[in-house]
């Protein structure tokens, strides 16, 4: 049994974290009261993620999948998103540049791999691609798979338009990833050039062209507890199988440059309360680890069971052989390419369309 399993005094309720992990275990998700506690002090940090690993370790054992993320354009991109370095009007002093070759991408996909990443996320700055984006990432796709054959390959190129989700597939992109940043009510706060329905729409038209989604939000930006935990519910509403949960970097010349609101305490909280709510998808600790959970981290892992390796868009992360170190010293093993990523019972989930348009099968309408 945990040593503090319950509280109540200031939610008027008993929270039981025994049966929170046993809802779990069932694929359940917590209440709403029940969630909001994990945030509150009212549990003790240790005895919260003590909780969150049990579930984490039930799902996906002590693996840790690496992810990297390779900037294929960056900067000058129309959309005004308060958090983002290379938004429209930003000052920040990042690097901008047009899209990469085929062979650059290629050349730091195979270096990641090389390093133990199992996914390479291609990002591209921009409102969404436009058709001969497309094709450039489709060539990208090619040169990747020509020296590391086993990678998975995740897209992430702004908001879609229809019929490019399944373009995209037939290039070989096998998951498409397009964050939610912050709950509905929120959203106008922090953008004012789409809304928070096309960020929804984009992530069920990846869906329903059988590439797999990959949802998360930004925290840091502000949100209250109330906040967190809708933006937890509303993203379970899209049925993502992996959700990174990133902790806003406060670049100089954005909006939030001096939004440094978070403690390691509030991460690992958040980083909790997301695994009860997706127990058995993958949790990814992504951009702003090393900043704000700082000496946590490995305690993270605890919760997480993956992480982007490397750096991100526009800042540099950790050094890669820190962070294979980090993994090792907490007791955890890098997951292989050929081990699968997610439990049985959510690829059992997916059905890869066979019939209707394109087929000689009749539609299931």
């Amino acid at each position: 049994m945990l040593a503090r399993p319950w509280v109540g005094e200031a939610l008027g309720m008993t929270i039981s974290l025994d049966e929170l992990v046993a809802k779990a275990l069932r694929r359940g998700a917590p209440t709403r009261d029940e969630a909001l506690a994990l945030l509150t002090d009212e549990l003790d940090v240790l005895d919260v993620v003590a909780a969150a690993g049990r579930v984490r370790r039930h799902f996906f054992g002590r693996r840790v999948k690496l992810n990297t993320i390779i900037n294929v354009r960056s900067g000058l991109c129309p959309e005004d998103c308060s958090y983002c370095s290379q938004r429209l009007g930003s000052t920040s002093d990042i690097l901008t540049y047009s899209w990469i070759s085929p062979v650059e991408a290629a050349e730091a996909a195979d270096r990641a791999a090389q390093a133990g990443a199992k996914r390479i996320c291609l990002v591209a700055s921009g409102r969404g691609p436009g058709q001969r984006d497309i094709g450039r990432v489709a060539e990208m796709i090619e040169a990747i798979r020509a020296r590391q054959p086993g990678v998975e390959i995740c897209a992430c190129l702004g908001l879609l338009k229809p019929g490019q989700a399944d373009r995209l597939r037939e290039a070989g992109v096998d998951a498409y990833s397009h964050n939610l940043n912050t709950n509905e009510t929120r959203y106008a706060d922090i953008c004012s050039t789409h809304a928070f329905a096309d960020r929804v729409d984009t992530v069920r038209q990846a869906t329903g062209a059988g590439l797999s989604p990959c949802s998360g939000a930004i925290f840091g930006m502000g949100e209250s507890d109330e906040d967190v935990v809708d933006m937890a519910f509303q993203l379970r509403e899209l049925d993502p199988d992996s959700v990174p949960i990133n902790f806003l970097i406060p670049m100089q010349g954005t909006p939030l440059e001096a939004d440094w609101h978070l403690t390691p305490v509030r991460c690992l909280r958040i980083l909790a309360l997301f695994r009860f709510c997706f127990p058995d998808v993958e949790v990814r600790l992504a951009g702003g680890r090393e900043i704000h959970l700082r000496s946590l981290q490995p305690l993270a892992l605890q919760v997480a069971n993956s992480i982007f390796l490397g750096d991100y868009l526009t800042s540099e992360g950790q050094p890669g052989a820190d962070d294979r170190q980090m993994i090792a010293d907490a007791g955890f093993t890098i997951e292989g390419t050929d081990e699968q990523t997610l439990p049985q019972a959510r690829h059992d989930l997916v059905a890869i369309r066979r019939r209707g348009v394109g087929t000689d099968q009749p539609a299931n309408a």
